[in-house]
Order: C-alpha cells, then sequence, then structure tokens
C-alpha cells in the first residue's frame, strides 16, 4: 500500500510559495503582475527581492526601490528588508506611487 502522507522525510523538503504581486509600473517593468518566489523555509524581505529581479529587466530595481511594500495586508514601511522575514504562503505586494485623490 502507498502512503499519500505529505509529511516530508529524511533529506527530502517541502516546497512553498511566497507571492509576489507587482502593480502599475512595477508590472511594466518586470514584464508579469505576479511572480511566485519558491521557498522551504522564510526568507527575508530583501531575498524575496533578488529572487523576483532574477532574470528580469533592469530597469525593475530602481522601480522596487520606489514602491511602498505590503506584507500580507500590512506596510512594510521603513523596516530593514534585511531583518523582515516572508514566510511561504505569504503575500507581497509593490505598490508605485501614484498620482491621484
Amino acid at each position: 500500500m502507498t502512503s499519500l502522507d505529505p509529511t516530508p522525510r529524511g533529506d527530502e523538503t517541502a516546497v512553498g510559495v511566497i507571492s509576489v504581486r507587482l502593480w502599475a509600473s512595477a508590472r511594466a517593468a518586470a514584464g508579469t503582475s505576479a511572480v511566485e518566489v519558491e521557498a522551504s523555509r522564510p526568507l527575508t524581505l530583501a531575498a524575496v527581492v533578488e529572487r523576483v529581479l532574477e532574470g528580469r529587466p533592469d530597469q525593475l530595481r530602481p522601480v522596487l526601490a520606489g514602491c511602498s511594500v505590503l506584507l500580507g495586508d500590512q506596510p512594510v514601511a521603513t523596516r530593514d528588508p534585511a531583518e523582515v522575514l516572508v514566510a511561504p504562503g505569504q503575500t507581497v505586494e509593490f505598490l508605485p506611487p501614484f498620482a491621484g485623490g
């Protein structure tokens, strides 16, 4: 009989996904509105950004640097991206500045 238990055993590693949503000019610069970052453990926000930038146009880096960032529904604000942990299953959103009111 075969076990359908998804629990990792031995050196197997369960892989989850961190969902990244890109809005407005970030979407345009990336050429996509969403990126899935595979992660078997929490990553820093800085590491998530580096994974999003992999294989994407160079113009995306300055756009992301100017964005407001949400982790779930909470603003990251002035926290250091190297200290903000993002767990598999969470969503990160990059919101470029916009005009309007």
